[in-house]
């Protein structure tokens, strides 16, 4: 494994975070003095315990068929997920899976700066932001550089390096979150900053925007609000405060009046997108845990909203569908994943950290099939003299899957790019990217489109 892949790999593996707890909301927002706002409260936890379940495929899903959307031209990927639910559908595109063209972004995953944040694209552009936190639009066409921004404070000392974040787009403009703390509103079509504000505390994901709001997740745990208009801080949500985490951030889902959110606690929280208020909380936290990286309960994925359910997986081991409008746990799965589901027509995709694919019914939460993703892996070691000094390679990890044609699409930490029957699991096609990404593809016209971790842009026809 290359030097390259192992920083990327360390990227989303755990870190513990010295983040002292707070019993107030008000102490951990980062615009004290500013115009008084509403303030939510928090709910009360309900622990989902998954039971002893195997993940094998059902006997009474043996031979039986399950619906998909059908495939359909995306016009905008305004969002990591693609839409406020974080749900896109069965996108038409790229027929061929070759590889168009590649264009760098930047600054590549290196030295503690990290490329994590997923492109969106909407309006013809494709948007990325590198490891230095430089914000690009590029033609989706050709990916000619159109425009380039540093959004890297250049008065703060304290964040001598930062990574993640994140962009998001909406009504002609591009929003930006930043491990550098600030969040930020640009204009799509020359960068010229709209609105920038600094956060008490960095920002790993990507925000969501929706109905006049942009929503993200800080690294404390808080979920901030701001005016899209006007960067005019809004309500907040303090989640539980946790020490140790995945070094990856989720997005917020919006259906409607209610935001759904993911923590490094592992609390599920729906809250009132108009104030905050909390209506329910949910734990994605198994009982019983056998590991120290066990007793890592974060949620770094995407929850997704799809047909009156949110989706969402732990790194503690759960994989579970809620009610999205009770809170009530309708099944859940022993996964242990750092991903999103995709929840599509009948079933609901989602990969764990062990490699292993798994379709299930969306309504039940029986298993159709479980591919594994590494076939054949053995544990392979490089390096040192006559094996002094050597180290372990780790196994591929692979991104989310989007649904492309009928296909599920994947990327890797070892640079490979696949596409699987979505119905049978079984592998179609494998491209090489030429090096690894972690970041899911998304889709605009008849294009792919992936940012790989050594900072380029690769264009999938």
């Amino acid at each position: 494994m290359t030097p390259s892949q192992t920083r990327l790999l360390a990227a989303v593996m755990v870190a513990a975070l010295g983040l002292s707890a707070c019993s107030t909301v008000d102490r951990f927002n980062p615009f004290k003095g500013s115009t008084p706002k509403e303030v939510a409260t928090e709910g009360d936890r309900i622990s989902i315990i998954s039971a002893d379940q195997k993940l094998e495929p059902a006997e009474a899903l043996k031979g039986v068929d399950f619906a998909l959307p059908p495939a359909e031209t995306v016009a905008a990927w305004p969002l990591p997920g693609g839409s406020p639910e974080q749900a896109m559908g069965n996108a038409k595109a790229a027929p061929e899976l070759a590889v168009a063209w590649r264009k760098g972004i930047g600054q590549g995953s290196k030295n503690g700066e990290l490329i994590i944040a997923p492109p969106v694209a909407a309006d013809g552009k494709v948007f990325t932001m590198d490891g230095q936190a430089e914000v690009t639009a590029h033609d989706a066409r050709t990916g000619d550089r159109l425009w380039r921004i540093n959004m890297r404070p250049t008065d703060n000392k304290r964040d001598r390096e930062g990574f993640g974040g994140g962009l998001a787009f909406a009504d002609g403009k591009l929003y930006v979150t930043s491990g550098f703390r600030l969040a930020a509103q640009l204009d799509a079509n020359s960068g010229r900053v709209g609105w920038r504000v600094r956060t008490e505390q960095p920002i790993h994901g990507a925000p969501t925007v929706f109905g006049g709001r942009v929503m993200a997740v800080a690294l404390d745990n808080t979920l901030l609000t701001f005016d899209a208009g006007t960067g005019a801080p809004g309500w907040t949500y303090q989640a539980l405060s946790e020490s140790a985490r995945i070094l990856a951030a989720s997005s917020p889902a919006v259906s409607g009046d209610t935001v759904v959110a993911a923590f490094g606690s592992g609390e599920l929280i729906a809250l009132r997108t108009a104030n905050g208020n909390d209506l329910w909380n949910n734990a994605l936290s198994r009982a019983s845990r056998t590991s120290a990286l066990s007793e890592i309960r974060d949620i770094p994925g995407r929850p997704v909203i799809y047909g009156g359910d949110v989706f969402a997986v732990s790194h503690s081991g759960v994989f579970a569908a809620t009610d999205l409008r009770t809170g009530a746990a309708r099944w859940s799965l022993p996964v242990v994943g750092i991903t999103s589901p995709l929840p599509e027509g009948d079933v609901v995709y989602v990969v764990g950290t062990d490699g292993k694919l798994i379709c299930a019914s969306r309504e039940s939460g029986q298993i159709y099939w479980v591919h594994d993703m590494n076939p054949g892996w053995v544990v392979r070691k490089k390096g040192g003299l006559w094996g002094i000094g050597s180290h372990e390679i780790p196994k591929p990890l692979w991104t989310s899957p989007i649904l492309v044609d009928s296909r599920l699409i994947l990327t890797a930490s070892d640079g490979q790019l696949v596409a699987l029957n979505a119905k049978t699991g079984e592998l179609e096609k494998k491209i090489n990217l030429g090096a690894p990404s972690l970041m899911s593809p998304i889709a605009m016209g008849n294009m792919l489109y992936v940012v790989t971790d050594n900072g380029q842009l690769v264009a999938i026809r």
